[in-house]
């Protein structure tokens, strides 16, 4: 599908793909085994300038918008699907800054964040708001020229590794999701701090942990955009976002379809490679046409969201992530089943990928909550 991409984007995926094998790939299973944070990495990240590929040029970036994301996190991906989160999950964080920030707030963030001094955060969920994101508890005091911040937020990408966090805290309980707003976070701010980092199945290169605010004043101006309006601030921002959770299992299944391809070839049996029976060629078959599709999915909802053409972009984001993340899932299954028993191995790569798939059907909504968004807006619209 590279007639979807400009000269430049082109480059950009060449670039990314680079980064991917050289940096990445001989380094992913160790930061897996460890599920440490790959600083080194977000270094390089830091000096190509990826994180400020999506942001406006008027703002230090480069003005690709999430096209060019896409692009960046599906090459990052095939490599790694935790260590490409670092990026991701900082877009994830900017976004709202991007939708709702005062010229203010985008002058004083959106630079650093360009330049990648420092990482973002997205702090949405807590223990007892998951995909009821309307139900959250963090709650947010006017007092004079501050707001005072309690609560705690729950599996948080980036957790305790960002410079910034974007919190989402009720300043008025009686008006539900109406009265949720969307706050700015500065990391060493007095009454934040970080509980638990969580012991995940896969994605173990990206950090993620408890973000705690205890007391935690901060100035009124960092407020972001108008009081009640971070629900729709949070909603706008996934619409965004989820393009790039779906760019991330298009990579991961990408990544373990090269690797399932090879591997047969590699693997005799019955004196011939198991590529040359029809039982491989048809999973290979049904793997590469998901992929396929899928990516169609992923280019296209990305390409209407940054042409800007059409006001709400909830279905093609839904249909997006939902798509490719099953498609991850669907792939990465066949591929152990391919490599056999070897695939169970921790010796073998391939493993990995199915541990990092599953998480692309569960966050930033789960792929129930996906149809359930598709299906509402149908029924709403129609079929187009």
């Amino acid at each position: 599908m590279e007639y979807f991409l400009t000269e430049q984007q082109q480059m950009l995926k060449e670039l990314a793909h680079k980064v991917a094998e050289e940096k990445i790939r001989p380094v992913a299973a160790e930061y897996d085994r460890e599920g440490k944070f790959p600083w080194d990495i977000v270094n390089v990240f830091k000096e190509l300038g990826f994180f400020g590929t999506y942001i406006p040029e008027e703002y230090g970036g480069f003005g690709g918008g999430i096209m060019d994301l896409v692009i960046m996190v599906e090459e990052l991906s095939r490599a790694c699907g935790g260590i490409s989160l670092a990026l991701a999950g900082t877009a994830l964080g900017t976004y709202p800054i991007m939708l709702s920030g005062s010229e203010a707030q985008k002058k004083k963030y959106l630079p650093d964040l360009a330049a990648g001094k420092y990482l973002a955060a997205y702090c949405l969920t807590e223990p007892g708001a998951g995909s009821d994101a309307g139900a959250i508890k963090t709650r947010a005091v006017k007092d004079g020229d501050s707001y005072i911040l309690n609560g705690t937020k729950h599996f948080i990408t980036n957790g305790s590794v960002a410079g910034l966090y974007t919190v989402f805290a009720s300043t008025d309980p009686s008006r539900g999701m109406r009265g949720i707003s969307a706050f700015l976070v500065e990391d060493g701010t007095p009454g934040l701090s970080f509980g638990k980092k969580e012991d995940k199945l896969g994605i173990r290169a990206s950090t993620t942990s408890e973000v705690v605010l205890e007391d935690c004043r901060i100035p009124a101006e960092n407020l972001l955009g108008k009081p009640g309006r971070g629900f729709r601030t949070a909603m706008e921002t996934f619409d965004r976002t989820r393009p790039g959770v779906a760019a991330q299992a298009l990579g991961i299944a990408q990544g373990a379809l090269e690797l399932a391809l090879q591997y047969t070839k590699e693997r005799h049996q019955f004196g011939m490679p198991i590529s040359s029976f029809e039982a491989t060629q048809f999973k290979l078959a049904d793997m590469a046409t998901k992929i396929v599709a899928a990516r169609g999915l992923v280019y296209g909802a990305a390409k209407t969201a940054d042409a800007g053409t059409q006001k709400d972009i909830s279905r093609e984001s839904a249909m997006a992530k939902l798509f490719a993340s099953d498609t991850a899932m669907y792939v990465t299954t066949e591929a152990i089943q391919l490599y056999g028993g070897y695939g169970y191995m921790k010796d073998y790569p391939i493993e990995k990928y199915f541990r990092d798939a599953k998480i692309t059907q569960i966050y930033e909504g789960t792929n129930e909550i996906q149809r359930l968004v598709i299906g509402r807006d149908i029924v709403k619209k129609g079929v187009y």
